[in-house]
């Protein structure tokens, strides 16, 4: 999508159509023209409410406020609306809540994620004719709003909203084309494009030469390689170390404890916490934040063969802790307990995780929010305050002292799996705990993304499939995080 901001106001604007918010049933705003047809077909202006007059060209839709996330979800409405008309342009103006620049952003995030589809597999593609949005500098309350303000918000918001964008891309796609492989690839074309990012790749004998038992035994039955990746982004200016790990599972058959087969539909999607990790430094390194930031990603795959790891294995992890194998489909806290303690070799700052871990998480949180786990309240509730900004959806699981004997072995250091089915969220990160060292317990985050990851529904300005977890919310309290620290 091509965006221009014009100094004349709504009304006189020229393009295709006008896109209106009613923002909390306001039909008396002065931008609202249409109000006797709008009351004959029964428009009341109800939150993500949509009408297009294509006779007059317009389309309202209902929005409770002007806050960010209700302006990105009422704009993604008008938006799927207008995809199938001969429009190619459409005009909007502001609605101002707290800041003119949040403002512009908000309506471009809408726009951009709610126009995302994946259609690599598709024979006929659809052609949307709606390729321009002009954005007026004409504010809900009549004041005209700086041209610079707009443009630094449009900027922003491409760059978040294609960054969670490209993950998306990464786990739509299907695990037969995308292995760890070609996650690797991937990374290192990444890499190449962009300012201030380098990007090493690690096979199976790297893994093997540092004590990672825990990832190799999971990749033991795929054909396919296994790939630990590892991004970092920069600048001359670079302050705070921050490191991600993700969660790389290009595909999760459950290994020998075999997922049934309505589970293993959509396990393409466990490479989410690695896909999201990718996300984060394009997004970076587009908006030159002054950070030092590194992704390393666990990339293999869970399959079944004669080779694979088996329940009662004893694996021994980098850190020299052995691991009891009691189910293999807990595998992702097997790679991740490796890429942990190689994450920690970088001396980080903040260390987050992000992983597809537990259905668990979806059972305690529901498929829309993601859990947040570590042992320090004021780096959760940071981390809180800044997704509240972006729009996703998170809440905090404590950490329990009675639920960490439940990871107890009889015969290793530590099982795989929790002793109980209840909690299964929290012991999953407990587990992960035992990878982080004391130095970095209060610097570490875990991130379950398993719910929000990918839905076989529509959501808001999310479409089918990816929805990119954990890019914008992580890309929001890096700004927020720079902010600091330059003043």
């Amino acid at each position: 999508m091509k965006y221009n901001i014009t100094k004349e106001n709504l009304e006189n604007a020229k393009a295709d159509v006008t896109i209106v918010l009613v923002v909390n049933k306001n039909l008396d705003h002065k931008w609202v023209k249409h109000r006797e047809i709008l009351s004959t077909l029964g428009f009341k202006a109800e939150n993500e409410e949509a009408l297009l007059l294509a006779g007059e060209r317009y389309v309202y839709v209902g929005v409770n406020s002007a806050e960010a996330d209700e302006i990105r979800v009422a704009v993604s409405k008008a938006y799927k609306l207008l995809k199938r008309t001969g429009y190619e342009s459409a005009k909007i103006a502001l609605y101002v809540d707290k800041c003119a620049t949040h403002a512009a952003s908000a309506i471009v995030e809408g726009l951009e994620l709610g126009s995302y589809e994946f259609t690599r597999y598709k024979s006929k593609k659809e052609n949307v004719k709606l390729q321009e949005i002009l954005i007026s500098t004409e504010s809900y309350d009549g004041s005209q709003i700086e041209q610079e303000k707009i443009s630094l918000g449009i900027n922003n918001a491409l760059a978040i909203a294609t960054a969670a964008n490209y993950a998306k891309e990464i786990v739509n796609s299907a695990p037969y084309d995308y292995t760890p492989i070609q996650m690797a690839e991937d990374a290192l074309k990444l890499a190449e494009q962009l300012d201030d990012v380098t990007c090493e790749v690690f096979d199976e004998k790297f893994l093997l030469s540092q004590g990672m038992g825990a990832f190799l035994a999971v990749n033991r039955a795929s054909e396919h390689p296994p790939r630990l990746i590892h991004l970092t982004y920069k600048p001359k200016n670079a302050q705070k170390r921050i490191v991600f790990v993700g969660k790389g599972l290009t595909y999760d058959s459950g290994g020998l404890s075999l997922k049934t087969g309505d589970y293993m539909l959509t396990m393409k999607a466990d490479k989410s916490g690695g896909a999201a990790a990718m996300g984060i430094i394009k997004g970076l390194a587009e908006l030159k934040l002054p950070l030092e930031v590194h992704a390393i990603i666990g990339a293999t795959e869970n399959m079944i063969g004669g080779n694979a790891y088996k329940p009662d294995d004893v694996l021994v992890a980098k850190n020299g802790k052995t691991i009891e194998v009691r189910n293999t489909d807990a595998e992702g806290r097997l790679v991740l307990a490796d890429c942990l303690c190689y994450a920690q070799e970088l001396k980080p700052d903040l260390l987050i995780d992000m992983a597809t871990l537990t259905g668990a998480c979806v059972v305690a949180l529901g498929e829309y929010t993601i859990g947040i786990m570590g042992h320090n309240d004021d780096l959760k509730h940071e981390l809180y305050r800044a997704a509240r900004k972006s729009g996703e959806l998170v809440n905090a699981l404590s950490f329990n002292k009675h639920l960490k004997p439940l990871l107890k072995s009889n015969v290793a250091d530590i099982s795989n799996v929790s002793a109980s089915r209840y909690g299964g969220a929290i012991t999953a990160a407990l587990f992960l705990d035992n990878f982080i060292q004391d130095e970095y317990k209060d610097k570490w985050l875990h991130l379950d993304i398993a719910g929000p990851a990918y839905l076989e529904k529509e959501w808001g300005y999310n479409g089918f499939g990816a929805t990119g977890a954990g890019v914008r919310l992580n890309l929001y309290w890096l700004r927020e995080i720079a902010k600091k620290e330059q003043k």
